[in-house]
C-alpha cells in the first residue's frame, strides 16, 4: 500500500472515532529504542526508519519530528509532500501543536506508547491551544495496518551468573530494598533490559537486543510477578527463575494493578520510561503512584567485577575481528568492487568467528563518501555505495557476546590520496583531539556526563564547527548497546559517573553531501586517585582496541601529550591484539600502530 493511501486510511479511521488527529511515536509498549517490526507504526505510516521520531497526523496537515542524528535521513526517506519535516530540538512537536491545533480539536494518543513525563509537555501545548488530548485504545494505526507482522514470542533463556556476576535472587532482594526506601510497596518494571538484568534472563524478541518483552511487578521482599506468555518458559528457565518469581500471562497485568489500587498501595512507576498507561490505571484504581526512576537502571549501569572482566575479554575478541577487517579493507578496497553492504557483512562474518558471539549489537552504520555524513545511516540496496579511492569510509558497528557488548567506530581513507585530504585531516584530527580529551579526563567524584561532554567539542568549537549528537551513551553487559541512565551528552540526566559504568566516546564531524568522521571507543569508569588529593577522583579505562588511521592524523595539530596518548594507545593495541592475528595481519597492525 502506498504511503499516501495509508495516510488517507488513517485519517478516515480517526474521523470515524471523532478525533481531529493522532500522535504516532516510534515506540512499542516498553518505550524501547529498538522495537519489533509489529510495533514500528511510524515506519509503516511514513517510511522513516530511524530509531527516534514522532508523527502528528491531523485532518489537513501532518508532520514528522526527529533529532539531529536523522535530519539528512528523514529527508531521504519521508515524502515532504505528505509530511512536514521538523527538527525535534529546534522545532519541537509541542510548539508545532500549540500553533496548529484549533480550539475544540481532539488529539488522540495511545497510552501504551508515551511516557508520562514526555506526554505532560505535549498536554500543556494541547491544552494551551484549547484542544484536548484523548487516550485511544486500540491504536487507530492498527485498525488500518492490515498486514501487520505478528508480535515476537522467542523462548526465554537463563543468563548464567558466570557472566552476570550475581545471582538473580540476590538482585531481587537488593532492588526490593531500594523500592522500600523509596516509600513504595511495589515497583512496575517495563524496560526489557531492566527485567533481563534483574532476573538473569535473555530472549530474542527485539533485533540486536537479547531481551524478552515482558512486564514485572517487584515487591519490597524481592518477590516478582513476571507477565508474559508462560509457554515461552521451558522447565530449565522455570527452575532458573526459582520460587520467588511467579509467571502470569499478559492478561493478568491489569487485574494485578487493580488489586494494588484496591489496597491503596504506593507503587513506584518511572515517569520517563514507563508507558503512561500504568500510572493512569493505578491512579484510577486507587493506588498512589510514586514517580521515581526505574530502580534497576543505575545498579544495572554499574558493572560488577565479573561484568567488567567480561567486557575486557569481549573487547579483545572484538578487536581481533575489527583489526582483521581494517587490514582486509586497506588491501582490498582500493582495488574496487567493495560496497557498503559487502564491507559490513565482512565485518559481521569475522566477528561471528569469535567465541561467545551472539550477533550484532545494532545495524552497522557503513557509510562511504557522502553517506558517511548521515549520522545514523543504514545502507540499503537503493543507497549501497561502492568504497571509492579518495573517499572517507565510516564504519560504526558492534557485537553482542555472552560476556559483553561492543560498539566501535573508525573512519578511514580509501586509497592513499584525496582531493580534500588537507580538510579531511584537519577535521579528523580535531575529532581525535576531542576523543583524547575525554579518554584522558580525570574528574572529582560526583561529576556527571553533561558536565564534561563539552570537552570533546573544544577543538571543533575553536574553528566554528560542531556535531549534532551526544558524545557518549551508556552500554550494557550483553544487553542494550544504548543504556541509561547516564551519558556524555548535554541532554543526559545529571547522574554522577561511577566506577563500573561503561560509556562510549564518539565525537564526530559531518560535511553534508561530502563525508563524515566519527571516532568511537568504549570506556570503563575506574578509580583514578591523585596522590594527596582532597577528594576521590575518577577516570576512564579504554576498552576498545583498534588503530586510528594515521594517514588522517595531522601531528602539527596535536599537543605533545596528545601525541603521546596516541602512540601509547597504538602500542597497547599492537601488543594485545597483534599476537592473536595471523602473520600478514600482524604485520599490517604493526605498521598501523607505529609511533607518529
Amino acid at each position: 500500500m502506498k504511503l499516501d493511501r495509508r495516510l488517507a486510511d488513517l485519517r478516515a479511521a480517526l474521523k470515524r472515532r471523532g478525533l481531529s488527529g493522532l500522535l504516532v511515536p516510534r515506540a512499542d509498549e516498553h518505550l524501547n529504542e529498538y522495537i519489533p517490526a509489529s510495533a514500528d507504526r511510524l515506519r509503516w505510516l511514513t517510511g522513516f526508519t530511524g530509531s527516534a521520531g514522532l508523527a502528528v497526523v491531523l485532518g489537513d496537515r501532518a508532520a514528522v519530528f526527529t533529532d539531529g542524528r536523522y535530519q539528512l535521513q528523514i529527508r531521504a526517506e519521508v515524502d515532504a509532500a505528505l509530511f512536514e519535516l521538523r527538527h525535534a530540538i529546534d522545532e519541537p512537536a509541542d510548539a508545532w501543536l500549540a500553533q496548529t491545533l484549533k480550539p475544540g480539536d481532539r488529539l488522540g494518543y495511545d497510552p501504551w506508547l508515551h511516557a508520562e513525563e514526555a506526554l505532560a509537555k505535549l498536554r500543556r501545548a494541547v491544552d494551551g491551544a484549547g484542544a484536548a488530548l484523548v487516550p485511544v485504545e486500540p491504536n487507530p494505526v492498527d485498525e488500518v495496518w492490515t498486514d501487520r507482522p505478528p508480535a515476537p514470542a522467542s523462548p526465554v533463556v537463563p543468563h548464567s551468573a558466570v557472566f552476570s556476576g550475581e545471582e538473580a535472587a540476590a538482585k531481587r532482594v537488593r532492588i526490593g530494598e531500594a523500592v522500600a526506601r523509596a516509600g513504595a510497596a511495589a515497583a512496575v518494571l517495563t524496560a526489557p533490559d531492566s527485567i533481563a538484568w534483574l532476573l538473569n534472563i535473555r530472549g530474542d524478541d527485539v533485533p540486536y537486543n537479547p531481551v524478552a518483552l515482558a512486564f514485572v511487578l517487584l515487591g519490597t521482599d524481592g518477590q516478582v510477578t513476571l507477565f508474559l506468555d508462560p509457554a515461552r518458559i521451558d522447565p530449565a528457565t522455570r527452575a532458573h527463575l526459582g520460587n520467588g518469581v511467579t509467571v502470569e500471562p499478559r492478561a493478568a497485568l491489569a487485574p494485578a494493578l487493580d488489586r494494588l489500587g484496591a489496597a491503596r498501595a504506593a507503587v513506584l512507576v518511572d515517569p520517563r520510561t514507563a508507558p503512561v498507561w500504568f500510572a493512569e490505571r493505578l491512579r484510577a484504581s486507587g493506588a498512589r503512584v510514586i514517580a521515581e526512576s526505574d530502580p534497576v537502571a543505575l545498579p544495572k549501569a554499574i558493572k560488577n567485577t565479573v561484568e567488567q572482566a567480561g567486557a575486557r575479554a569481549a573487547h579483545r575478541r572484538d578487536a581481533v575481528a575489527v583489526c582483521r577487517f581494517l587490514a582486509w579493507l586497506e588491501r582490498a578496497a582500493p582495488e574496487g568492487g567493495i560496497t557498503e553492504i559487502a564491507a559490513a557483512e565482512r565485518l559481521r562474518a569475522l566477528r561471528a568467528e569469535g567465541e561467545r558471539f551472539r550477533g550484532e549489537s545494532f545495524p552497522a552504520i557503513s557509510g562511504a563518501g557522502p553517506n558517511g555524513a548521515i549520522i545514523h545511516y543504514r545502507a540499503s540496496e537503493a543507497t549501497n555505495r561502492p568504497l571509492a579511492p579518495g573517499e572517507l569510509y565510516l564504519i560504526d558497528s558492534g557485537a553482542q557476546y555472552l560476556d559483553g557488548t561492543t560498539d566501535v567506530t573508525r573512519t578511514v581513507l580509501i586509497g592513499e590520496t584525496a582531493g580534500e585530504l588537507a580538510e579531511m585531516r584537519d577535521r579528523f584530527t580535531r575529532v581525535l583531539k576531542g576523543h583524547i580529551a575525554i579518554a584522558t579526563l580525570r574528574w572529582p567524584k560526583g561529576v556527571a556526563g553533561p558536565h564534561v561532554e563539552t570537552m570533546a567539542r573544544r577543538a571543533l568549537w575553536d574553528v566554528g564547527l560542531d556535531y549534532d549528537h551526544g558524545t557518549g551513551h551508556g552500554v550494557g553487559s550483553y544487553l542494550s548497546v544504548h543504556e541509561g541512565p547516564t551519558g556524555l551528552s548535554r541532554a543526559a540526566l545529571p547522574i554522577p559517573l561511577a566506577p563500573g559504568m561503561i560509556l562510549s566516546n564518539e565525537p564526530g564531524f559531518y560535511a553534508p553531501g561530502r563525508w563524515g568522521i566519527r571516532l568511537e571507543n568504549l570506556l570503563l569508569v575506574v578509580d583514578a586517585p591523585f596522590p594527596g588529593a582532597a577528594k576521590p577522583f575518577l577516570g576512564f579505562e579504554t576498552l576498545t582496541l583498534a588503530p586510528f588511521d594515521r594517514r588522517l592524523i595531522d601531528p602539527d595539530l596535536l599537543t605533545v601529550s596528545e601525541r603521546s596518548w596516541i602512540d601509547t594507545y597504538h602500542a597497547r593495541v599492537a601488543h594485545e591484539v597483534g599476537p592473536l592475528l595471523d602473520p600478514a595481519d600482524r604485520m599490517w597492525l604493526a605498521a598501523a600502530c607505529r609511533p607518529l
